[in-house]
């Protein structure tokens, strides 16, 4: 299959994966708005983990910012017993469908903060529930409010390190735990009249014959695109993602995964085109052609 379409639209910069101090960023989303407005972002959206609060606040500083905003969230999933992240874009973020299932996936967070918690406490480290909470300004606890956590207490030096060392699979602070489904979290991205994408596919180790069942069932699913340019992605993968999208029938995307000063991937504003054999997920936005124009 061979896509055509206008050289224009790709030029806007487009960033359609952000977090803010709802989950486990470091601005609020009327800052995190601002900051992406003065690295010349036209498209942003929030994508804050399993939740929707923000997106209200963050619409109203796109206006004022001329910039805008589409609403969307990050919802954790387990899927052959792995964790992935799909992007819900373009949402209603009031669905009530979408509303339970996220939720759903919020209550579950704290009692997996407890365990990681109970696991550092294993190996000498106390109070770092606690100290969890302190980093996570809006209530959901996740795995990078305890790494600050560790971070400030001298346990490693930057979030790379303190990952690997307590929080990845096989390390003391590692807690396995069961998230929504993808068949499920797929049809609240669709009740919510939403596209749901693919987050960071580099990222996942999955190996050829898992990626490929992946979006297989994700696009069967009713699955709309992949993030094929990441903040978390190298260089060399966005070809090899491209090549995905094209076989798969899916929409490109691409986003920073911006959650703040030193805790990023990337710098918001510095995101690559997508390569040019993709079909962009915005490619008949409206709202981006306007910005085109």
């Amino acid at each position: 299959m061979i896509w055509v379409f206008p050289l224009l639209l790709p030029m806007i910069k487009v960033d359609l994966h952000s977090h803010s101090t709802i989950s486990d960023g470091l601005m609020t989303p009327s800052e995190l708005v601002s900051h992406a407005a003065s690295q010349g972002v036209q498209v942003l959206a929030l994508t804050d983990h399993d939740d929707v609060a923000g997106i209200e606040e963050a619409r109203a500083a796109a206006a004022h910012n001329g910039i805008t905003l589409i609403a969307g969230t990050e919802i954790s999933v387990t899927w052959r017993n792995r964790t992935l992240h799909i992007l819900g874009l373009r949402i209603d973020p009031q669905h009530p469908i979408l509303q339970q299932g996220l939720t759903r996936v919020r209550e579950s967070r704290f009692g997996r903060a407890q365990s990681i918690a109970q696991e550092l406490e294993k190996i000498g480290i106390q109070g770092s529930l606690e100290g969890a909470r302190q980093f996570a300004s809006e209530g959901i606890i996740g795995r990078t409010h305890f790494a600050r956590f560790l971070i400030a207490q001298g346990h490693a030096k930057d979030m790379k390190t303190v990952f690997k060392r307590y929080l990845v699979k096989g390390k003391p602070g590692y807690v396995p735990h069961l998230w929504a489904s993808l068949e499920e979290t797929l049809s609240w991205i669709l009740a919510a009249g939403g596209l749901p994408v693919i987050a960071h596919p580099g990222r996942y180790d999955l190996g050829r014959t898992l990626l490929n069942d992946l979006l297989s069932e994700f696009k069967s699913g009713g699955g709309a695109g992949l993030e094929v340019v990441s903040g978390s992605h190298h260089p060399e993968q966005y070809g090899q993602l491209a090549e995905l999208a094209q076989k798969y029938d899916l929409l490109a995307s691409r986003g920073s995964d911006y959650h703040g000063p030193g805790h990023s991937y990337m710098s918001m504003g510095r995101l690559p085109d997508l390569p040019s054999q993709c079909r962009p997920l915005w490619h008949d936005w409206e709202e981006v052609r306007e910005h085109a124009a």
